[in-house]
Formats: structure tokens, C-alpha cells, sequence
């Protein structure tokens, strides 16, 4: 335990160097040159620097069901922090996330976020949230993935909490696929309240894509429950050897 409190607090104080000088000069050249994938290349190199210095590793299965030749909305359920870093690398290499507006607190982090069309979402406002699902749909629409958690934070047990429709909405908007994806590990990497990351293996199992075109809003709860369902059978085959 004390050797990870140790790695640990290594992480957090590098993680966040990196982010803050990383953040700067990504923001400067992406505002100078437009060079916004700087950001995401950066953002990629910080998520492997944390999760090298943590211990953390991860193995995907199901890969060939990413359709990274289009738009889709990547689903998932929520297990610990860990989870949202290890996706963006492991999914899509220009993966935009919808995230808790709680992290616009973070100024060089929200800002970088921002500027690479990450888009933040406040639950409590029901007239925010909508503008946030609108602008999700518009930039599906112009051809960026999302990752959304419907959980809308982490479970504390293994059973998933209910979902938000939010993200859901917003695919259906655009028409593009839903891709369900379970990970598990990370409530053992890291335990809700605690600040210790644990060296673990974090497995990632990918569905097939759900496709939304033709369907109607009227029918979100449906499909919500059809990946629900999904993702519960990916969960349900256990950490990949």
C-alpha cells in the first residue's frame, strides 16, 4: 500500500506538470496555427506518462467492432477515474468526450478540453444540458466520436446505476452508431474516495455497434435499455486473460 500511495502521489505531481506545460504550448500552437490535434497527441502522451508511472496496464478485446471510419457514440459503464483516460487512448485516437462541468474548474485543463471539442455538461440545468446535447449532436454530425459515461458518475458496487438519456438523445440526433464498451478493473485500480492508484490490468471488451438510424426519441428508452443489456453481457465475461 505504501508503494502505491508513493507511485501515486509520483503520478499526480508529473501528470500534472505535464498537463501544464503540454496544455500551454498546445493551446498556443493550436490558437496560432490551428493546430488542434497537437492537443490530442499531447493529451494521449499524458495518459500513457500516468498510467506508466501508476503501473496501470489494459487489454482490449473486440477491436474489430470499432468503427473508426465514422461517427459513433462510445458507451460505457463507470467504474473508477481511471476509466475515462484509459478510454480515450484505448478507443479512438480523436476521441471527444462529454464531460462533468465540475472539470471546467480546472482552468488549463478545461480549456485545452474545450479547445479540442470536448464539450462539458451540467445535469442540474436541464436548459444547459439540452444546448450541450444539441452541440454533441452538431459535432457528431460533422464527423467526431464521442465517450459517454450514462451512469453519470462511478457505481460503488458492481451494479451499474441507472442511465441518463442525455447521451443517447444526442446520438440519435445525429444518427450515428452506439458502441457499447465495458470496462472492469478499475474499481480495483482505485476506490471511489480514495486518492491511491493500485497496478492493476484494466479490461476492455467492445460490442458490436448499435445503429440509431430510423430511430426515433420516442423510442430512446428502448435502445437505452438494449445497451444497457449489452454492456452487462460484456461485463458478464470477466477480465480478459
Amino acid at each position: 500500500m505504501l508503494i502505491a500511495a508513493v507511485r501515486s502521489a509520483i503520478t499526480y505531481v508529473a501528470v500534472s506538470l505535464y498537463v501544464l506545460v503540454t496544455g500551454l504550448v498546445g493551446m498556443l500552437l493550436a490558437t496560432v496555427f490551428g493546430w488542434t490535434g497537437l492537443l490530442y497527441i499531447f493529451g494521449h502522451g499524458g495518459v500513457y506518462l500516468g498510467l506508466w508511472l501508476s503501473g496501470i496496464r489494459f487489454k482490449v478485446a473486440g477491436a474489430e467492432h470499432l468503427p473508426l471510419d465514422r461517427a459513433a457514440v462510445y458507451c460505457s459503464n463507470h467504474e473508477s477515474n481511471v476509466d475515462p483516460p484509459v478510454l480515450f487512448t484505448a478507443l479512438h485516437s480523436r476521441m471527444h468526450i462529454l464531460y462533468k462541468h465540475e472539470i471546467d474548474q480546472i482552468p488549463v485543463l478545461a480549456r485545452a478540453f474545450r479547445m479540442g471539442g470536448f464539450i462539458p455538461i451540467d445535469r442540474r440545468n436541464k436548459e444547459s444540458a439540452m444546448r450541450s446535447i444539441e452541440k454533441g449532436a452538431a459535432s457528431l454530425r460533422s464527423g467526431n466520436s464521442f465517450l459517454i459515461f450514462p451512469e453519470g458518475t462511478r457505481s460503488r458496487t458492481k451494479e451499474m446505476l441507472p442511465f441518463k438519456k442525455g447521451g443517447f438523445v444526442m446520438a440519435i440526433k445525429a444518427g450515428v452508431p452506439i458502441v457499447p464498451v465495458a470496462i472492469s478493473g478499475g474499481r480495483d485500480a482505485m476506490q471511489r474516495g480514495s486518492k491511491v492508484i493500485k497496478p492493476v490490468t484494466i479490461s476492455i471488451r467492445i460490442g458490436e455497434p448499435i445503429e440509431t438510424s430510423g430511430v426515433d426519441l420516442d423510442d430512446r428508452n428502448q435502445l437505452i435499455a438494449r445497451v444497457r443489456a449489452r454492456i452487462q453481457e460484456l461485463l458478464a465475461q470477466g477480465a480478459i486473460a
